[in-house]
């Protein structure tokens, strides 16, 4: 079931998703050649708890795996999504993916970026700005009167003109009073499919883009997605509301 929010609803999604947002701006700035994914962890979280609110993903937990043990999802290099912070430092050339998630006043916000570590390669910079891009056009396409797949079909059609692999196991979701909520929104599929937009209604949506295949793995540590082959992954992500037949950005930057 889709859950129609209520104007005060959405002012709660909103506050927390304007403390993702700041989060995002304020690790970007650290995400530097030598830092660890641990440190900017740590960044994150004692952020987002200043703002008397709640690391979303911290002890997170899913069927066969163990619960999340960070406040961010660092994902590098292949690493496509739900990387686990670490002692790993981020060297030049490299593309990291942070997504973060925040609970306050018993509503969720959501929102990812990937950023270039030093100097990355034209190609990687080209996978990052379609990716971003394909976010966009998602968004453009979740009007009150469409349909989901409508978002589906506006990403795929323009990451489709660049032969880049789109993850098909992973999906955008609704986001609110819980972090996953219906629908599921992939980035493929369809126009004219799928339910109805409607006002009220507020969804993150995430094109997670490969430079290879669309093919991923798990995994031992059971959170963990990468490439199959090993090719460079871009991920961005924005939650959205539905107000007077057209989406906000709630957690933009």
């Amino acid at each position: 079931m889709i859950l129609i929010k209520t104007k005060n609803e959405i002012d709660y999604i909103r506050e927390s998703c304007q403390i993702v947002a700041d989060t995002l701006k304020l690790v970007s700035t650290y995400a530097k050649v030598g830092v660890t994914t641990l440190e900017l962890d740590k960044i994150a979280e004692d952020f987002i708890r200043s703002n008397n609110s709640i690391p979303a993903f911290k002890g997170y937990s899913q069927a066969g795996s163990i619960d999340f043990p960070g406040t961010l999802c660092t994902s590098v290099e292949s690493e496509v999504v739900h990387g686990i912070p670490s002692n790993r430092v981020l060297v030049d050339g490299e593309v990291l993916s942070i997504d973060v998630g925040v609970i306050k006043n018993k509503y969720y916000g959501d929102s990812a970026v990937s950023i270039a570590i030093g100097e990355i390669s034209d190609e990687k910079k080209q996978l990052m700005k379609v990716t971003e891009e394909a976010l966009y056009k998602g968004i453009e396409a979740s009007v009150e009167g469409n349909r989901f797949g409508d978002i589906s079909y506006a990403i795929e059609e323009h990451v489709n003109q660049y032969g880049y692999g789109i993850v098909r196991e992973l999906c955008g979701h609704g986001v609110g009073r819980y972090l996953h909520e219906d629908p599921q929104i992939p980035n493929f599929g369809k126009s004219n499919s799928g339910p109805k937009i409607k006002n009220g209604m507020t969804f993150a949506i995430e094109p997670m883009i490969n430079l290879g295949t669309h093919a991923v793995r798990v995994e031992k540590d059971g959170w963990t997605v990468k490439t199959a082959d090993n090719s460079t992954s871009a991920h961005f992500e924005h939650t959205v509301a539905i107000i007077n037949g057209k989406p906000e950005i709630l957690t933009s930057r």
